[in-house]
């Protein structure tokens, strides 16, 4: 299907603001639950209540390829790359969560280019550079309001294994999103269960309303809803143009962050996320890189 389809670009708008609602809910979620608990938690239910619509619908598992595909995706993505984000925010607001990986579309066309499944341009490196000075900009300012380097390091490391678990969901064979993700997050949980049990996290029950609201639809809503739809896009649209979905997290990110968690943003975070914005559409979203990722270069794979 092309990028016009109706369908398609109304599961990309969906993907848009559940993804950037997530960042002000795990924040929520890490006010009571340490972070690789409440991550493998949440993954463990998602994945639970996706292997019951499988079953319930029958649809069929990955198998072979498909199958190592699927849980090197769920390992890089909802193991590795939560791990990361659950812990760079239990110190960094959400905001910085969301311009961190809103840099993935810059990422993941550097990534598909070492895959040998896109080609890049000047667009593509002076893109880069805009991007990287809007980051350089938010990297002060929030080092100023005092968040750890640590945990912007981490949620760098969201970014990057998000652009990879792009490339590589791009790659998969062909099998239902549902079946995909259902295989995906259960080894991704187990890795983050593992991780608290390593550093010895305490693994408690949510006590108080809000904890539970925001368990229950990161579990939900915030990843069935999330990655379900994200697979549909990118069966649909290259790797890059999927990831774009990011570049928009931070405006509603700001915006919910605002609302219900009192999270302001300053001057010059605001300046940062527009010249990572920026940088982001002049590499991966011009029209000249448009036409790039229309024209075919990355073919859909069976």
């Amino acid at each position: 299907m092309m990028r016009g389809d109706p369908v398609t670009l109304a599961v990309f708008v969906l993907i848009v603001l559940i993804g950037g609602t997530n960042f002000v809910a795990v924040r929520f979620s890490n006010q009571e639950l340490a972070p690789f608990w409440g991550a493998g938690i949440r993954f463990a239910a998602a994945g639970v209540l996706l292997l019951a619509i499988a079953a319930l619908r029958h649809i069929a598992l990955p198998r072979g390829r498909a199958l190592v595909g699927a849980v090197m995706f769920g390992l890089l993505n909802f193991g590795a790359g939560f791990a990361f984000a659950y812990w760079g925010l239990v110190a960094a607001p959400a905001a910085l969560g969301s311009v961190f990986v809103a840099l993935a579309p810059l990422l993941t066309l550097l990534l598909a280019r070492l895959h040998g499944l896109e080609r890049l341009t000047w667009r593509g490196i002076l893109g880069g550079a805009v991007a990287f000075l809007g980051v350089a900009v938010v990297f002060v300012d929030q080092l100023g309001a005092a968040v750890p380097l640590a945990s912007v390091l981490a949620l760098l490391a969201f970014a990057l294994c998000v652009a990879e678990s792009t490339v590589i969901a791009k790659v998969l064979p062909r099998v239902h999103p549902i079946a995909t993700n259902a295989t995906a997050m259960i080894p991704g949980s187990l890795l983050l269960l593992g991780l608290s049990l390593l550093v010895g996290e305490p693994r408690v029950l949510p006590t108080t309303e809000t904890t539970w609201v925001a368990l229950v639809y990161l579990a939900t809503i915030g990843s069935i809803g999330l990655f379900v739809g994200f697979l549909i896009v990118v069966r649909r649209w290259t790797a890059s143009a999927t990831s774009y979905a990011t570049v928009l997290f931070p405006i509603v990110t700001v915006a919910v962050g605002a609302l219900l968690a009192g999270e302001l943003a300053s001057v010059a975070f605001v300046l940062g996320t527009v010249l990572v914005m920026a940088g982001v559409f002049v590499g991966a979203m011009a029209p000249a890189a448009r036409k790039r990722v229309e024209s075919g270069l990355v073919q859909e794979r069976p």
